[in-house]
């Protein structure tokens, strides 16, 4: 503890610490983000993962990056973006904008090419603006790190050409706060990660923690710019079927959105790049914390991997 004290006297990062916290607490925090995560799984609508393609995840990473966000700001944002709440918000916006140039279109049969580029374009100039209102919102959060303030965001927005307006700026943030009913403070898939590397911490994990976090947030911002291709991968081997129906492709939502799966699968994986020859023990210590089974974690990882190097190791392994 001394060495880590004067660590940060001289301006060094220590790292993170696990397995500090007391038993009490882990066990208080796990039931907490299992009933939250549960909860979230059993009010999902079909809308859900809509806003979590790649290009906009990608967008948000990299203008995290830009302004020296931490990574819980980046998951954060794209949360606040995905939530139900503000897909709700996005089809009633598009409701409002085809009842508004509906009557043009029906009148001007030779415009409607024009109409709908027009449809398109305020459609996404709204989504831009949002998602830098996520941001600067994902940003406050982080109380310890940079702000993204308004002059910021709008020097960004105006090299994207755009005009917007300092009072439009406020107007969307103070839009998607409504949106969300000013509960902006969502958990995210770090959130699980960390909490569960402070269980594997406190009963002994003999992983180093700096490596097996930094190796775990990587393969989470992975996991996300690669959602899709992950989770198609996954289905098909779940089913055993390349092939999947639309039915089984509805109920599959739950899987992709589940936090608690990704974080132990994003550990999973991460220990067996680390540190094969301890991923089984990890693994099984995994499933008697979550009651996620070993077949599901196995195939997670597997996707993973798969989409990284090809490898089928783990089902080997």
């Amino acid at each position: 503890m001394e060495s880590q004290v004067q660590a940060v006297a001289q301006g060094h990062d220590p790292g993170p610490v696990f397995g500090k916290v007391a038993a009490e607490v882990i066990e208080s925090m796990l039931i907490c983000l299992a009933t939250e995560n549960e909860q979230g799984l059993s009010e999902l609508v079909e809308e859900a993962g809509c806003f979590k393609q790649t290009r906009i995840v990608e967008f948000v990473f990299l203008l995290a990056e830009k302004w020296h966000l931490d990574h819980s700001a980046r998951y954060q944002a794209v949360e606040l973006l995905e939530s139900c709440g503000f897909c709700r918000f996005m089809i009633k916006r598009v409701e409002q904008i085809c009842q508004s140039s509906s009557e043009n279109i029906k009148s001007r049969e030779q415009g409607q090419g024009s109409s709908r580029s027009s449809l398109k374009d305020q459609l996404y100039d709204t989504l831009v603006l949002r998602l830098v209102s996520c941001i600067q919102l994902a940003s406050k959060l982080s109380l310890h790190y940079n702000i993204v303030n308004n002059n910021t965001a709008l020097k960004f927005l105006q090299s994207l050409k755009y005009s917007y307006t300092k009072q439009e700026l406020l107007e969307s943030e103070l839009a998607v706060l409504e949106t969300l009913q000013f509960q902006i403070n969502v958990s995210t898939p770090l959130v699980y990660v960390e909490l569960l590397l402070e269980v594997l911490g406190h009963n002994g994990c003999l992983l180093p923690a700096k490596p097996l976090h930094q190796m775990c947030m990587e393969l989470l911002d992975f996991s996300y710019l690669m959602r899709d291709t992950i989770y198609d991968t996954l289905l098909k081997i779940s089913i055993e079927n390349s092939t999947p129906s639309k039915l089984q492709v509805a109920k599959f939502l739950t899987v992709k959105e589940d936090f608690m799966l990704l974080a132990v699968g994003i550990i999973s994986t991460s220990v067996f790049i680390l540190n094969p020859e301890l991923w089984k023990q990890v693994v099984e210590h995994l499933d008697c914390v979550t009651g996620i089974t070993l077949q599901s974690i196995l195939e997670f990882s597997y996707a993973v991997l798969k989409h990284i190097i090809g490898s089928t190791t783990p089902t080997q392994h």
